[in-house]
């Protein structure tokens, strides 16, 4: 019995590595074919020898893909590293960043032995989003020139300076080849579907290589220096650095440089796998695992003599496209670019460099993404945006980093100092009643604020000062209690309000620290029904009504005791049935807030309309008088999945007929509604792009909607755009264009 039990497993294991290979042969083909153009393009602007960048892709692939902890992320060499190879090249020398390059791959194998890959993270997106976009203007500002027929010079300034000079001399023939590759790249997405198969640089560097083969164009071409085997070599110390100096004189340059690229490295992959964990379903990345995979192949491509290596985004999104189901697409990827670069040597060489140019310019373009720029200006963040890039660009990555980094520290501590101190009279100007609001997180930081507002209270006035705070220190108690004294021996009176658990005697009492306010009503007794389930469905449902009136009746009452007549919500909340979303949660509103319209989708009907919606509609603005409406979809949703799967028959299921409400928003996904594009640069599943398309149409409905749109046009209605995603809790605001204020930061690429 044993026997046959063992064989059924073992043919289960069998049935499903050869069903995931089915799909991971073809993706790792998609694969090798946009890393090899990348490849060869980030070598030479790397300052790097061609063979170097095949070699961290042929490592990047194998080592990083079977010792990585992520099952879809594809590691090879990357345009965010291109700047600071290039420096550490010009200033110590091609040898001596192959070891670099070993030593910041036992650095971060430490990292990841040492549980510290999730400290990586710990950097202000807006810091990361700057050096990325630095790090993008930085490779347009050295590639332009090479695209023209010139080299690059040593520095952006020096780049800028000589940009007249090299469009008045520029070479046609290169500008027109990698002109062609631009032009490729950025018709590419207007192609159809099926021909998008195809990746876009592949098909823009084969094109301009062909155009300036048959044209006999005169570019200067790719030059291999021996075969891809010959490249192969163990990393030699060098005696002098390329200054003429003895190579241990620059040991402190070398240690900054191993840092840089370790840190750099570890940050850019696990970016990449929390990105890349947000378009597949299957098992999340292990942090730790993967830096340790990462550092392995650094190792590794430092002692054959290959670029560094990290995470790449556009060859793990393009896995993830082609439908990988586990590492061994990455694997496999590795092995066919080995193959194609030891066989078909001849083929590399006939590419033209201002080709590569042309791509490369592209890359560093992307690296600027309008999102962040518009997610920073939102957030008050967009000079510390600003600054990180002018210091990534004009100084160098490490520094421009630091540099965005303490602006940050900055503002953060700014942010704290500014907590809300407010101080109004009552009843007009000459009245004898006084009002103090003080808001927020109370520290030493805040005093000289504070006292300056305090001061401002007229002597023998009588003052109602409120504390609404989580955390007051002792030095914040103190100077209360002395300007109370103060203004109470002059005549005045002072009352007291602390409506937080954050109390003035408790800064005296012992070590500060943060108090929280107690639990929203709706969190309350909450527990899941999933792991206590009976089988019994009335069973389950009575057990949790009696839990109610045990523990949450009696909390509920005072909210709702005044409400028993009449409600007045401010707001018309219609979302999706689904069970998963909590209107009064994620509003953190309370009972008589949200009128609440729930139906499949999160859908208007207009033809023809839906009697139902259309009288919930009515009532809320004619007999409740809200003052918003609010359509709020969701990720992962069903309703959104059938439509974009076409699984159900409109003719004969309630489902599939109710779902031609939506088939407008299916048209607009498949039309890249900007709302979709805006999604998918924030890192969202197609369903849930489609979700989010779907939310900007029917914002779009109910903002023509007979019924509410006199309302909306004089102003006495705000129609509004919600998507909350499930897997972080977050919720997004949606327009028009998509995504345009989330709650939380947006999603990393």
């Amino acid at each position: 019995m044993n026997v046959s039990v063992n064989n059924v497993n073992n043919a289960g294991k069998s049935d499903s590595i050869l069903h995931n290979l089915r799909q991971d042969f073809p993706a790792s083909l998609v694969v090798f074919l946009v890393a090899l153009p990348l490849s060869l393009g980030i070598a030479i602007a790397s300052g790097a020898p061609l063979a170097a960048g095949l070699i961290a892709a042929v490592v990047g692939g194998i080592v990083a893909g079977m010792l990585g902890g992520s099952s879809v992320q594809v590691s090879g060499p990357a345009a965010g590293l291109t700047v600071v190879v290039a420096g550490l090249i010009d200033e110590l020398g091609w040898p001596m960043l192959c070891l670099m390059t070993i030593g910041a791959g036992v650095l971060q194998i430490a990292f990841g032995l040492s549980r510290m890959a999730r400290a990586a993270l710990a950097i202000a997106p807006v810091v990361v989003h700057a050096m990325l976009a630095g790090i993008g203007i930085t490779i347009v500002l050295q590639q332009v020139h090479v695209l023209m027929g010139g080299s690059s010079r040593s520095s952006a300034w020096q780049n800028i300076v000589a940009l007249p000079d090299g469009i008045l001399n520029h070479e046609l023939h290169e500008v027109i080849v990698g002109g062609t590759v631009i032009a490729i790249l950025l018709l590419w997405s207007k192609v159809p579907p099926k021909v998008r198969i195809i990746p876009g640089p592949l098909v823009a560097v084969v094109g301009a290589t062909a155009l300036a083969i048959v044209g006999g164009l005169n570019t200067e071409r790719i030059a291999l220096s021996g075969s891809f085997f010959e490249s192969l070599s163990l990393p030699q110390l060098p005696e002098m650095s390329p200054g003429g100096q003895p190579w241990v004189h620059e040991v402190g340059a070398i240690a900054v440089g191993v840092l840089t690229i370790a840190m750099i490295a570890s940050v850019e992959s696990l970016l990449c796998a929390v990105g890349v964990d947000k378009l597949h379903h299957g098992p999340r990345t292990n942090f730790n695992r993967e830096i340790i995979g990462q550092g392995s192949a650094n190792v590794v491509s430092g002692l054959l003599g290959g670029l560094p290596i990290t995470g790449v985004i556009v060859r793990s999104s393009a896995n993830v496209a082609a439908g990988a189901r586990t590492r061994m697409s990455a694997v496999l990827h590795g092995v066919w670019i080995l193959l194609f670069a030891s066989l078909f040597t001849e083929l590399v060489e006939l590419i033209p460099k201002a080709a590569l140019a042309g791509l490369l310019i592209v890359i560093g373009a992307r690296l600027v993404t309008l999102a962040h720029i518009q997610l920073a200006w939102r957030t008050g963040n967009f000079a510390i945006y600003s600054v990180t890039i002018l210091c990534v660009v004009f100084l160098n990555l490490l520094e421009g980093v630091a540099i965005g980094l303490a602006v940050a520290v900055a503002f953060l501590l700014v942010r704290v100092v500014r907590a809300p101190v407010e101080v109004k009279p009552v009843g007009g100007e000459e009245s004898k009643q006084w009002r103090v609001d003080i808001d927020g997180t109370l520290s030493f930081l805040l005093l000289p604020r504070l006292t300056a507002v305090l001061s401002t209270v007229p002597e023998g006035s009588d003052v109602t000062l409120n504390l609404n705070a989580d955390y007051i220190d002792d030095s914040v108690s103190e100077a209360i209690s002395d300007w109370q004294r103060a203004h109470e021996a002059r005549g005045g009176v002072v009352a007291i309000v602390e409506s937080t658990p954050a109390k003035l005697h408790h800064a005296h009492a012992g070590p500060p620290k943060r108090h929280f306010a107690p639990e929203p009503i709706g969190l309350i007794p909450w527990r899941s029904t999933r792991s206590n389930h009976r089988g019994d469905g009335n069973a389950s449902i009575l057990d949790r009504i009696d839990a109610y009136h045990r523990n949450g009746a009696a909390m509920l009452h005072p909210h709702i005791a005044g409400l028993t007549d009449s409600q007045c919500p401010y707001a018309v909340f219609l979302t999706c049935a689904d069970s998963r979303i909590l209107p009064n949660v994620i509003t953190a509103s309370g009972p008589g807030d949200l009128y609440t319209i729930r139906n499949v989708g999160n859908l208007i009907p207009i033809d023809p309309p839906d009697r139902s919606v259309d009288a919930a509609l009515d009532f809320a603005l004619n007999r409740l008088g809200v003052s918003s409406a609010v359509v709020c979809g969701h990720s992962s949703c069903g309703a959104m999945t059938a439509l974009l799967d076409d699984t159900t028959d409109q003719a004969t299921t309630p489902m599939g007929q109710w779902l031609e409400h939506a088939h407008d928003s299916l048209v607009a996904y498949r039309d890249r509604h900007p709302a979709r594009a805006s999604a998918e640069s924030n890192g969202f599943t197609e369903v849930d792009q489609l979700g989010i398309v779907n939310v900007a149409m029917q914002v779009d409905r109910l903002t023509r909607h007979h019924i509410l749109a006199p309302a909306v046009g004089s102003g006495a209605l705000q129609v509004v755009g919600m998507f909350f995603d499930i897997s972080t809790a977050h919720v997004y605001e949606v327009d028009q264009n998509g995504l345009v204020c989330p709650a939380e930061p947006a999603r990393t690429q």
